[in-house]
């Protein structure tokens, strides 16, 4: 049994009049442990992917599984406090420290102050950002903003980690250590689904899926993911 399966997938989003569509018979499965990438242009698809993915969004037709039950059934409270979806904006009300807001985003889930502090230092440790528990979220720089909601979702201690183009807008010299952090925490045993728009950022996943128009249309493993790095960054110097 997969922890993610997309059957036959396909969303219209809808804009007053004007209908389009995000997704068409889209169909993939993800494994625990496993690093996957959604590949392709603005507007293809992938942003829409990952939202459904978390149960963020309901598909319009076809079915989600996660550990094998329906995402949208019954019991999709309780399937998606498995699910780490990074989300990169800060509530306004959830402290004035990178600390704060993490722990009272524990808090709203229930526990200990306690128990939720030390969730969330061992996250921010692991994400490689403990320096930035002090710092207010609008002094991030754009590298520690990625680690410190990555380390927010971690400290849910989710199956599945989801985050959306995880190293958009960082420097060339970080982004390759972010995509390394999200490849050891996969080779934890947490499965891992990001996007990209760039091939370059492919570093590290296990697998790609190529989007286009809404469509799945291309599938690249390990192997071929090898060939298809190097050549985009050295076309890209």
């Amino acid at each position: 049994m997969s922890l993610l399966e997309f059957e036959d997938v396909s969303k219209v989003c809808r804009t007053g009049a004007r209908e389009r569509v995000a997704l068409r018979n889209v169909s993939f499965r993800l494994e625990a442990g496993e690093h996957v990438t959604v590949w392709g242009e603005r507007h293809s698809g992938r942003s829409t992917l990952l939202r459904i993915a978390a149960g963020v969004e309901k598909a319009g037709e076809g079915i989600v599984r996660f550990q094998g039950r329906d995402l949208n059934g019954r019991d999709a409270e309780q399937l998606r406090s498995h699910i780490g979806y990074c989300r990169k904006t800060f509530r306004q009300d959830g402290g004035r420290y990178v600390l704060d807001q993490l722990v009272t985003g524990q808090l709203m889930r229930g526990g200990s102050a306690a128990s939720a502090r030390s969730r969330v230092l061992a996250a921010l440790e692991r994400s490689g950002v403990l320096r930035c528990a002090r710092h207010r979220p609008a002094d991030l720089d754009s590298s520690e903003a990625a680690r410190v909601v990555i380390a927010r979702a971690l400290a849910h201690q989710p199956k599945l980690l989801i985050i959306d183009e995880p190293t958009l807008g960082v420097n060339l010299l970080e982004r390759d250590s972010i995509l390394s952090l999200l490849h050891s925490l996969a080779r934890e045993g947490i499965a891992v689904l990001t996007s990209a728009g760039d091939a370059s950022c492919l570093a590290g996943a296990d697998r790609a899926l190529s989007m286009s128009d809404g469509e799945l249309v291309g599938k690249h493993e390990p192997g071929e993911l090898a060939a298809i790095v190097p050549l985009r960054r050295s076309a890209a110097r």
